[in-house]
Formats: C-alpha cells, structure tokens, sequence
C-alpha cells in the first residue's frame, strides 16, 4: 500500500546513538511547534513534552493555572513531534527537562546507556486502544485475529508499537504475521477508509471510530481493561532529567513536582470544559471541544494518577513490555533509571 510502509513486528533497537542525539539536538528548534511560557518571575526552566493532548494535560494545567509560578518556578514548555524527539533534546542539552511515556526513557536508558533519572510520574495508562477499521469489525474479534493483517502504529518502537507487541505475546498470537505499517500518530481517516485492517489510536479518534462501527479490541486507556490486559497500572507519562545533573538540581525538581502534584489534584475536581481551557489554542484548533472536554473527563480518574509518585511494580509491566517485544534485551538492568527521592521531600 502507497500510504504506508509495511514491515514484519522484529525491529531494530531504539535509535538514541550519540549520531542521532547530535542530530535531535541540532534540530530541536525545528520541532518545535509552540511555546508556551507562564508569567512567573521564578527560575526559568525548559521542559519538553511529545505534543500529545492527552499527555500534555498535567503540565498545561500547572502552567494555566499558575501552579509552577506558586511554587517558584517560570517553566517554558516545548513541544517536540514524539516523545523520542524529547528525550533527544534533553540528552543533547536542549531542555532541562523532557516529560515522555516510560518505554522511551527505558530504551533510552538500557539501549544506549543514556544517563537519565526518572523522578516524578503524570500518567498510569498507556494513551492507547486497539481498535479495527469500520469495515473489518465483524473479521477481527480478539487481538490473535490481527494475524496476517495490517495494523498501524505510529512508529516501530515507539510506544504503541510496543504495547501492541505485549498484547500479541499475552494472546499467544505469533507477531511476526503481523504486518505493522508506520503512519504518525493520524491513523483516523486510513482506519475510517479501510486502508489499513486496524490500529492504535488515541481519543478523539477511538469515540469517532467507535461511532462509525469498529470494534475496540483493547482499550488501554480503560482502568478495567489494563487490569484485564496489563495487570493493572502501566507507567506513563513522567519527567526525566540528566543524571549528572541531579543532585545540583533537586530543590529544583522539589518545586515541579510540588506544581505537578497540585496541578493532577486540581484536576480531579476540574470540569471538561475547565480543562479544555488549560490547553493552548493552537494545539485543540479543529476539534469539536465539548466532545473532547467530556472525553477528558470521562478518562481522566484513569489515565491520570492521585499522585506523582512512580509506582515501581507499574514500571516493571512497562519494562516486561518491551521484553516481551524485543526492544530491550530481556538482562536489561534499568534499576538505576528511576529515584523517589524527590517526591515527598
């Protein structure tokens, strides 16, 4: 198919080499599609974020609401195109901070021995469903159906590809008959076209399809269904910085994640139509944003946690995860990635 490149479920190992770092870090400025900056008159910091919504709304809403400036902190957000992107920036020097799903840190980490911590957490699902095209619905049931069938991703490794992965592995499905085409994170209209047999796809894209008849296999971002799936809670979205950085930055990191705690706080009391209105402008332009406020609001007890404390049996799921697919070797020692110092101090 001329819309996307097809390929077998074995991939290469996370591209973090020192060619690429260089690379993303040259180029970071170019991916960058908005900035937004709060009023504070604090210690400015840079933190960059992969650009997802669902991702991006803790961060967006201790900005809006002047939670980094409350606790002494003028925090510049960057959006990056995928979280890869911003774990490059923070290795090359371009940010202090880089907030991504938890499978890029790890590769990040085990693959080309990156010297990150890990040390506060936003997200406890992955902000992902599997879902059918309209038109195989009635084909695909189970996720062993997916064999001899197309399934896009957003890119090979990244987080929905691995996640797809585990999944095949926990339904004794054989993922080299899987054929994973790469598609960036807009799989809507090939799922809706019947280009593609099915996909991993995010809100509001998962409603849409759902209303014009596909089947959910998986949603990942269901509470009950990652028990059923996962086992329970399945790191996210948290907050990396450099290694060698850590013990001079820890006041630092005290006060972000004092305004992140705040900020997931806040938003268990928060209306959709309130946390619409904590993301920017530019990055919800197209979207009908009562349906995307009673979305958040439907998710959010789930995707999002009580706290910013990581939750260590949670990332081992992520990290059997990638086992389980081949991204990281299976004596992958990750135990140094993660410090919960900073939380509570």
């Amino acid at each position: 198919m001329s819309c996307c490149d097809e390929t077998t479920a074995r991939v290469p190992s996370f591209d973090l080499s020192r060619r690429s770092v260089l690379k993303g870090s040259m180029v970071i400025a170019s991916l960058i599609s908005a900035v937004r900056a709060s009023d504070a008159q604090g210690k400015q910091v840079k933190l960059a974020y992969c650009s997802q919504l669902l991702c991006g709304v803790p961060y967006e809403v201790a900005r809006s609401a002047g939670l980094f400036k409350n606790h002494g902190l003028d925090v510049e957000i960057i959006y990056t195109r995928g979280g890869q992107s911003a774990m490059q920036a923070l290795i090359g020097g371009a940010v202090d901070y880089a907030a991504t799903a938890l499978d890029v840190a790890i590769q990040a980490y085990a693959n080309v021995r990156a010297d990150i911590r890990r040390f506060a957490v936003t997200g406890r699902l992955p902000l992902f469903a599997v879902v059918t095209a309209p038109k195989t619905a009635s084909q695909i049931r189970t996720i062993k159906d997916l064999e001899d069938k197309i399934v896009a991703v957003s890119a090979l490794g990244n987080a929905d590809h691995a996640l797809a992965l585990f999944l095949l592995k926990q339904a004794n499905a054989d993922a080299n008959k899987v054929k994973f085409a790469t598609m960036g994170v807009n799989l809507l209209e090939a799922l809706r076209q019947g280009q593609i047999d099915a996909g991993l796809v995010q809100e509001p894209a998962l409603t849409l399809l759902q209303k014009a008849g596909a089947r959910v296999l998986v949603n990942a971002m269901d509470l009950s269904d990652a028990r059923r799936y996962l086992g329970g809670t399945y790191e996210f979205m948290g907050v990396a910085v450099r290694g060698k950085e850590f013990e001079q930055r820890r006041p630092e990191m005290v006060q972000l994640t004092g305004a992140l705690a705040a900020a997931l706080k806040a938003m268990r009391t928060m209306s959709g139509d309130q946390l619409i209105a904590a993301l920017p402008r530019e990055m919800t332009t197209g979207l009908d944003l009562k349906q995307f406020g009673e979305i958040i609001e439907r998710y959010r007890d789930s995707l999002y946690p009580e706290s910013v404390t990581i939750d260590l049996a949670a990332a081992r799921r992520v990290a059997q995860s990638l086992i389980v697919g081949g991204l990281i070797k299976p004596d992958a020692n990750i135990s140094g990635l993660h410090d919960t110092s900073i939380v509570g101090s």
